[in-house]
């Protein structure tokens, strides 16, 4: 310590999570923020996406474009909080907590929906489900011990998964449906892989061990 000389000013981006990590300045920045705001915005669009999806007898061909594309956007928004959050250190609990059951509304209610149509087998519905809901009760029970954000490996099963729906979702010929196939099996896999590692930290965050 040295008299006289203030310590050096730690900038709002300093030590913003990474990965899986659990660290970062969150305690400066306000709740109402426009990443927050985009999070919020994707829960809202779910219950507009299920009234889209369900519009007559659920497989009509402009309806179903327009459920794809409520879905899409909704997903990218996913994309731009969290860009948004990371460039502009703009990350806050509420954030770490709030993306990823923005996430697992939208991405769940997709799959509930296309098995309720009869598009997608439910055992694909309910080993994502499943993994969801357990992953977000692990969170919640390590939650005063500390937050797990969404991590690399969360998002890219994310991605793929919304990847997998949105080929599910829209019309597609029936010669190229082996690709949603394809990519829903990769998504399942990813979902099962993932899961075991959130378990993993949460383990070691109980512990006291670095979660990264």
């Amino acid at each position: 310590m040295t008299d006289g000389v203030p310590p050096p000013r730690v900038p709002p981006t300093a030590g913003l999570p990474h990965g899986n990590s659990v660290t970062g300045r969150t305690e400066d920045v306000p709740i109402l923020n426009i990443a927050n705001v985009l999070t919020v915005l994707r829960i809202a669009l779910v219950p507009v996406f299920l009234v889209v999806l369900f519009v007559g007898d659920g497989h009509d061909t402009r309806w179903r474009i327009g459920a794809t594309v409520v879905f899409a956007v909704a997903a990218i928004t996913d994309r731009i909080d969290g860009q948004l959050a990371r460039k502009y250190g703009l990350v806050t609990e509420f954030g770490k907590m709030a993306d990823p059951i923005a996430d697992k509304a939208l991405i769940g209610a997709a799959l509930i929906g296309l098995s309720i149509l009869g598009d997608l087998a439910w055992w694909v519905t309910i080993v994502i489900a499943a993994r969801e809901i357990g992953i977000t009760l692990v969170r919640f029970a390590v939650l005063r011990h500390g937050v797990i954000p969404a991590g690399r490996g969360g998002k890219v099963k994310t991605l793929v998964q919304s990847f997998a729906i949105g080929f599910y979702l829209f019309p597609l010929p029936d010669e190229v449906r082996f690709a949603s196939v394809t990519l829903m099996g990769l998504a399942v896999f990813l979902t099962v892989y993932t899961g075991l590692d959130y378990i993993v930290q949460a383990i070691r965050l109980r512990r006291g061990a670095p979660s990264g």
